[in-house]
């Protein structure tokens, strides 16, 4: 089941399609070029397992290069397209990767990147050329569209998000399979939880260069599926693409609910959702009002679950179980949980420490950083791996997330998770978006502090950080409430939802290199 089965079965049937210009990439031709460019990649010395990467905005092209690399046996790696020159030639020259496709839209970026990546010998640009790249169009366009004699299953190799130090590599041996045998691992989630088949029609509104976003799509695709593209996320557009396509499944990240529920009821409830009959939820655990919210407009069809990039571990709730057990983040269906402190130690239900999963083996390693690798691992269970949050178990056996570690704040030896104030500060009509950091205290060592973007129209000044310090005393226990509340007319988010609270923290502890990479 991939792109071959179903460009023979119905070659017309769209594979994906632009949800804001309506241009549709059907299964015959994604099929085609994708064989297209895999002769090239043969035809340039790639060989299986050998490494290649895509930056490229949301475009059509995505698919037919990752495809590419899927039915060669290549690992491919999908590189932030925001990221500039030196970062995103860091990643390519670190992954040893030989080929690299991007498009004209980050050309001006992308010039660069040959010299940040001696190694790589292939560089291809869609949509235009300049110096140093050839024509995508021009060059697949010689090679024939047939499959290659042998179609081992490729893998992604992504890199960690890099919000501390240089991203690294996320490795895996590759697939024992071919590429048509079985669905994956992700597809066969998908059937198996979620019910997506060839009849689905999955909403994509987030960046494709994400985990979650580009193995959903691919994953669809697999199971002959239709895949619509949101170029970047967009309220209205996403609703309207909802409406206008009959999406059936969607997949979507806390800051996206959040975003819907300030829209104007008049938008809210301007849209035909019926169709829409499963949205799933990840990457950061949701703010209980908010997903209660989205239960009352949306009705019982948010799932939840909890995973890495890494996989090394996953958990799921459905709407059903959620509601039961409101702001868990699920059972294991991969993985045994174990919840430790510092030093390792098993702590009991209901206590929080540091979230481990048990596997058979030890399921990732990091590409070229050993040190990484055992930071990961249990002080004395080498397959019990961790990703750095903080959460308990309860005696049904749910998860629930408290922060991540390293955002813990330590104010007079109490620990405070700035989630939870988050949380209820998101909750005011008057707060679009808010971080909560650790910042200096002579005193205590650190103290809390909010930091509040406001909706358009509402200024940020005295008489609503008094409101919102107000708000906080009602809701939350008064040794967690911000000292203080700081405005920004922007946080630092990507579109993927990450929120880089370095760079927030580093500003308030003095630090001025910090940057995003």
């Amino acid at each position: 089941m991939y792109p071959g089965k179903w460009g023979v079965e119905c070659p017309d049937k769209p594979a994906v399609i632009h949800a804001t210009t309506g241009e549709t990439l059907s299964y015959g031709e994604l099929n085609d070029r994708s064989n297209q460019l895999a002769q090239l990649l043969w035809a340039r010395g790639l060989r299986h397992g050998d490494r290649m990467c895509i930056f490229m905005e949301n475009n059509l092209r995505y698919f037919e290069v990752v495809w590419a690399a899927m039915r060669s046996g290549l690992y491919v790696t999908t590189v932030n397209r925001y990221l500039t020159a030196e970062e995103a030639g860091y990643i390519i020259d670190n992954s040893e990767s030989q080929a690299l496709i991007t498009s004209n839209y980050l050309g001006e970026v992308a010039q660069d990147l040959p010299r940040h990546a001696p190694n790589c010998h292939t560089w291809l640009m869609t949509g235009g050329t300049v110096e140093g790249f050839e024509a995508y169009e021009d060059t697949i366009a010689g090679q024939p569209a047939e499959n290659l004699d042998d179609e081992p299953a490729g893998s992604f190799m992504l890199y960690s998000s890099g919000t501390t130090g240089r991203p690294k590599g996320i490795y895996r041996p590759l697939p024992p399979n071919k590429i048509h045998e079985d669905a994956g691992a992700v597809g066969a989630l998908q059937k198996g939880l979620w019910g997506f088949d060839e009849n689905a029609v999955y909403l994509s509104p987030a960046p494709l260069y994400h985990s979650a976003p580009i193995g959903f799509c691919i994953s669809t695709q697999v199971l002959g599926g239709t895949v619509v593209m949101l170029p970047r996320f967009d309220e209205v557009g996403a609703l309207r693409a909802i409406q206008d396509h009959r999406v059936t499944h969607s997949q979507w990240v806390p800051t996206m609910f959040t975003r819907l529920l300030k829209l104007p009821e008049e938008q809210r409830s301007g849209y035909d959702l019926s169709s829409h009959k499963v949205a799933i939820h990840a990457a950061a655990p949701c703010p209980v009002g908010i997903k209660q919210q989205m239960f009352d407009w949306w009705g019982p069809i948010i799932y939840e679950y909890y995973a890495g990039t890494e996989l090394n571990g996953f958990t799921h709730a459905t709407p059903e179980q959620w509601l039961a057990h409101p702001g868990t983040v699920g059972q294991p269906i991969l993985g045994t949980i174990h919840i430790c402190n510092e030093e390792g130690e098993e702590l009991p239900n209901g206590e929080p420490g540091i979230v481990y999963f048990e596997m058979d083996q030890m399921p990732f390693e990091y590409l070229k950083d050993e040190a990484k690798t055992k930071d990961a691992q249990h002080p004395r269970h080498a397959n019990w791996t961790a990703l750095g949050d903080v959460g308990y178990v309860d005696d049904e056996g749910y998860l629930y997330l408290t922060d991540r570690a390293t955002f813990m704040i330590i104010s007079g030896g109490v620990n405070i998770y700035p989630q939870e104030i988050e949380d209820a500060l998101i909750m005011h009509p008057k707060v679009a978006d808010v971080a909560v950091v650790g910042v200096p205290n002579e005193e205590m060592g650190e103290e809390v502090k909010a930091v509040v973007q406001p909706p358009d129209g509402i200024e940020g000044d005295d008489a609503l950080a008094d409101e919102l310090l107000e708000y906080a005393r009602e809701h939350i226990a008064h040794y967690k409430c911000p000292r203080s509340i700081d405005f920004m007319a922007q946080l630092p988010r990507l579109p993927t939802g990450k929120l880089y609270k370095r760079l927030l923290k580093d500003r308030y502890w003095g630090k001025t290199d910090s940057r995003i990479v």
